[in-house]
């Protein structure tokens, strides 16, 4: 385990100890697995995190799980019972993991700019260029990947008030027109959304680069200022502060001064969920967003949260996963974002999720034997 893992251990625990897991249906995962396979040895392997743990340890499993179709929950369970071990992942200041949740919004959007359509998403500008320790300034901080690249000289990219303000207009980089500023920030938000035409005709957008600035929350900035109380924030209270507040909007969106943009992203099986990441659909209930730094995509993640109740009806939140996503707000070892699906209903789900959570990561055997 490196350095970067340092401030928690992995602790090895037995299926048969892990709370719920004989109530769990992981049976909806063999198929985004065999996608992911596919993108490892056809494409490229996943980036390998601080814990280091690579596509080459997931591969074995991958392999079983490609021409295997579960006959029950119990052998779907099996499988990964026969070719995994689970490890609790303890951070060492003693504190639980935490979850929240993202969705793939439903926006209504025009190919041209009116009165009405007036707040666009925009495609990866051309002076935008990624950085690393070779080429980003020394005054620009390490967490900045991306930067501006003009007359020679690389810069900070301008933040969401100029973007907002105008820098980019004109330039041809428009994907489409929202009604609103503040659809337009959530989705930036997300990180993806379905795009409803008006000729009826269904886009979807996906991440493609952002300007590079740290990601601020403006729920965190609400709570401080008084505006919302700690116990009662969640998307659904932060956009009704919005709707209440429209002379104070711009304010509080620019003080999140990180930007999005997108990239058209085409649309094969309109039920099937956004291409997230680690580049394969996304599954509703199945799949998280964890931090890229430490974990490696394609690894299942069991999930425990005995106080999020609402995404089973009532029922504790006990689900395997799979890693097939990151964002910025996501930093930790055991922090992760649950997709609640598409559209309204699952923004609404999504939007009220903040919950302490056991994460328990399962290591293929080989690999696994590295971190007893």
């Amino acid at each position: 385990m490196s350095d970067h893992a340092s401030d928690f251990v992995l602790q090895a625990i037995s299926f048969d100890t892990l709370e719920g897991w004989k109530d769990d249906d992981p049976s909806g995962l063999f198929e985004v697995m065999r996608s992911c396979r596919r993108q490892i040895t056809d494409v490229k392997p996943y980036r390998t995190g601080s814990l280091g743990l690579s596509s080459e340890d997931l591969l074995p499993l991958l392999a079983a799980a490609e021409d295997f179709t579960p006959s029950s929950p119990a052998s779907a369970r099996g499988l990964f019972e026969t070719h995994c071990r689970p490890f609790l992942i303890r951070r060492k200041d003693g504190n639980s993991g935490f979850v929240t949740a993202f969705y793939e919004p439903d926006i209504d959007v025009s190919e041209r700019p009116d009165e009405i359509f007036r707040f666009p998403f925009y495609r990866r500008p051309d002076d935008l260029i990624d950085l690393d320790d070779a080429n980003r300034p020394a005054e620009l901080d390490k967490a900045y990947a991306f930067g501006r690249l003009h007359d020679g000289r690389v810069a900070a990219y301008p933040d969401r008030r100029a973007i907002d303000q105008g820098f980019l207009e004109g330039r041809g980089l428009e994907i489409a027109w929202a009604k609103s500023k503040v659809d337009v920030f959530f989705v930036h938000v997300q990180g993806a959304a379905r795009l409803r035409y008006e000729d009826g005709r269904i886009g979807r957008i996906t991440y493609a680069a952002k300007a590079g600035h740290p990601f601020s929350a403006i729920g965190k900035l609400l709570i401080e200022r008084g505006e919302i109380d700690r116990a009662e924030i969640s998307m659904q209270a932060i956009r009704a502060w919005l709707a209440r507040n429209p002379e104070r909007v711009d304010d509080v969106l620019w003080h999140n001064h990180s930007y999005i943009f997108f990239r058209d992203a085409p649309v094969a099986d309109p039920k099937a969920g956004p291409i997230a990441a680690a580049k394969v659909p996304l599954l509703a209930g199945r799949s998280l967003a964890v931090d890229r730094m430490i974990h490696t995509f394609g690894f299942p993640f069991f999930i425990r949260g005995e106080s999020l109740t609402h995404l089973d009806q009532g029922r504790p939140f006990r689900r395997l996963m799979l890693a097939l996503d990151t964002g910025s707000a996501i930093v930790g070892p055991a922090r992760g974002d649950i997709f609640t699906g598409s559209g309204d209903m699952a923004g609404e789900r999504a939007g009220t999720v903040r919950n302490d959570a056991d994460f328990v990561i399962l290591i293929p055997n080989a690999a696994a034997g590295r971190f007893d």
